[in-house]
């Protein structure tokens, strides 16, 4: 365990353990991230920028490329209004990157950070030279797990919802019954960063790809809660200030970009997603603990 902030850790890691590929996941997510936006900065930013030139540094010195794969997230969209969402086709890396949170300018930022690192470090030094560092990243959509509690996303109703009513316990959801964003589970998540990590640089046509599974409304969701968890009591109470956070994601985000680059298919449709995965883990989960 160590700091993300603490540079001289970061570096004693890179050189002791001759790391050649970095998955940098370290954050405060978008909810917290609102509540603290100071910290939010110095942890999202700050931790990446100390994370970025360390790498870049230990990486340029041994004369080795270092990879640094980098998740984003659907939060540096910033769609204007509900109606713009409503008619947007699915959106591409390059569309609506207004982002409205902390968190999402954080992200986009870093993205920037990243690239520049790859293709412009120091480009009017003579010593110029960029491509030790090799920074790939994917925008995520939200992600649901059946094996770690929800812990600070925007995008945490819908595996709220489920790991609530496998409790018992009924849940008053943030956001309005036809609120819709894409999602994607957590094992389609692990598999598009390993996928992405395993590429070779020759085929990548970005350093910024989208990747989604499925788009679904938090209605949607709840119906499938309550197939499987009959008593469970769901309601909805809209916080306008998160409602507005939401509605500011795009409804489905355009991954072709990936799928011809790297191959890119996610496993899990809503469908299998819900019968195969999380369903089965989140109950096995709480009947442990009984």
């Amino acid at each position: 365990m160590a700091d993300i902030l603490d540079k001289s850790v970061i570096e004693n890691l890179l050189k002791e353990h001759k790391i050649s590929a970095i998955f940098h996941l370290a954050a405060l997510l978008s909810s917290a991230a609102e509540k603290d936006p100071e910290r939010a900065h110095e942890v999202n930013v700050n931790g990446t920028m100390a994370l970025l030139s360390n790498t870049h540094r230990v990486a340029s010195s041994e004369k080795r490329v270092i990879k640094f794969i980098f998740p984003s997230s659907i939060a540096v969209y910033g769609i204007p209004n509900i109606d713009t969402k409503n008619r947007a086709k699915p959106v591409n890396e390059d569309e609506f990157n207004t982002p409205i949170t902390m968190y999402g300018i954080n992200k986009l930022y870093c993205e920037m950070l990243g690239e520049y690192y790859l293709k412009y470090y120091k480009s009017l030094n003579t010593e110029h030279s960029s491509l030790n560092l090799d920074f790939r990243c994917l925008r995520f959509p939200g992600i649901i797990s059946a094996l770690t509690v929800p812990s600070g996303g925007t995008s945490d109703y819908a595996p709220e919802m489920i790991h609530s009513a496998a409790q018992g316990k009924g849940y008053e959801t943030f956001v309005r019954p036809d609120t819709i964003i894409p999602f994607m589970v957590m094992p389609d998540a692990v598999k598009a960063l390993i996928q992405l990590n395993e590429v070779s640089r020759e085929k990548l046509t970005k350093n910024v790809y989208n990747v989604t599974a499925f788009s679904t409304t938090a209605g949607e969701i709840a119906d499938l809660v309550n197939k499987v968890f009959p008593d469970s009591a769901i309601s909805y109470k809209p916080d306008s200030n998160r409602q507005k956070i939401v509605d500011s994601w795009p409804s489905n985000i355009d991954d072709s970009a990936a799928r011809k680059d790297w191959g890119w298919i996610p496993d899990y449709d809503i469908q299998k997603a819900f019968n195969d995965y999380l369903i089965p883990e989140i109950q096995n989960r709480y009947n442990n603990e009984k």
